[in-house]
């Protein structure tokens, strides 16, 4: 688990001096992040079965990508604030030299003849007016000068420690892919609400053309039903969490980047991503479906799917009734990902999420937008 230190780290690097609402946004970012890692550490410690530890694990995940989130960001600005820094100081390289010299001047000349002025004892007494006049300024000056080139120096000292420890959290947050994973293959107590038949569903997926028409055909692929599916989740429409943590790129019918326009919204991922249930549901298909990917089909209520597309592992069996944040699967790993993670253009432009999560809500088989479910501001 990642040291306590680190995450305090973060919180020093990101409230530093001549701090911005971003940079105190982060800051509180990384607080959350570190409380519900140590909540998780202690619930994985107190974990008395193998559905107690996915959801420990499920929990330590989302705490390290959000902190590591705003670890990424807090980099991003950092490396900003030193452009600024260095862009400034450059500016001003010919006055700080105008200015050396002057002070350079001073310093080795005995202090009385440095007052004399040739225009006599009127000339000496205005210079000595403007030269008391001059050194508050000059001596401000100075300070700034002194500050701006401290700032960069404790920015770049501060952006080598926290690409450490992001790195070290990248490390920590894959062992915890990893665990879960086991976890979930250890994981068998959930309840089943019932079973499908696989001819049946192997027929419909390889009838299948759409997603409308697969969805429309879920029911006729189940065998033995044990209970009846929940018949409302009132109260929660329209604040539902959203699965992932990432940004959204395209609404309920947005032209996307293939310049299909689908009744769902698009949202980009870092890579590796978990995928978590945003309320407790029915699993109704989980597998490779069209040209979607991993896809995740959930039952919150009787006549209402969640369609999650994009996936690269999914957890989980048709059938089987989950709980709210539990986990759904990953998502992909482009070949680019060291350098994602470990860039510091971060969240602020979502230049390097790789990967693409779909939602699609069907009420009675006919599409809703997500919007009108899931909290997307």
């Amino acid at each position: 688990m990642l040291a306590v230190m680190k995450w305090l780290l973060l919180i020093s690097f990101l409230a530093m001096p001549s701090v911005t609402w971003a940079q105190q946004a982060n800051a509180e970012r990384a607080r959350a992040a570190m409380e519900m890692l140590e909540a998780a550490s202690v619930q994985l410690e107190e974990a008395q079965s193998a559905r107690d530890r996915v959801r420990a694990l499920t929990s330590t995940i989302q705490a390290f990508e959000e902190g590591l989130s705003a670890l990424r960001s807090g980099l991003r600005q950092a490396a900003l604030r030193e452009q600024q820094l260095n862009a400034k100081l450059q500016a001003r390289d010919e006055e700080i030299a105008d200015l050396l010299v002057v002070l350079q001047k001073i310093s080795v000349q005995p202090s009385p003849v440095a007052l004399l002025h040739p225009g006599g004892p009127t000339g000496t007494a205005r210079a000595g007016m403007l030269l008391a006049e001059m050194t508050p300024a000059l001596t401000a000056r100075a300070t700034d000068l002194r500050r701006d080139l401290e700032d960069l120096q404790t920015l770049r000292g501060m952006q080598t420690e926290a690409a450490d420890s992001l790195a070290e959290g990248l490390r920590e947050v894959q062992d915890a892919r990893t665990t879960l994973n086991q976890a979930i293959a250890e994981r068998t107590e959930l309840p089943m609400r019932f079973t499908n038949d696989p001819v049946r569903e192997a027929i419909l997926i390889a009838s299948t053309e759409t997603l409308a028409s697969f969805a429309d055909g879920l029911d006729l692929i189940v065998g033995e039903v044990n209970a009846p599916a929940p018949s409302s989740i009132e109260g929660t429409k329209g604040s539902l969490p959203l699965p992932v943590l990432g940004i959204l790129l395209h609404g309920a019918g947005e032209t996307d980047a293939a310049g299909i326009a689908r009744p769902g919204i698009i949202m980009a991922t870092l890579p590796r991503a978990i995928v978590t249930n945003p309320v407790a549901a029915t699993i109704r298909y989980t597998g490779s479906l069209l040209d979607l990917g991993q896809v995740m089909i959930l039952e919150p209520q009787a006549g209402v799917l969640f369609i999650f597309a994009g996936l690269d592992v999914v957890y989980g069996t048709a059938g089987e009734v989950i709980d709210a944040g539990a986990p759904l699967g990953l998502m992909g790993d482009a070949a680019a990902e060291n350098r994602a993670e470990l860039s510091t253009d971060g969240d602020d432009t979502g230049a390097e999420r790789s990967e693409t999560l779909y939602i699609e809500v069907r009420n009675e088989n006919s599409p809703e937008d997500p919007a009108l479910w899931f909290g997307t501001d």
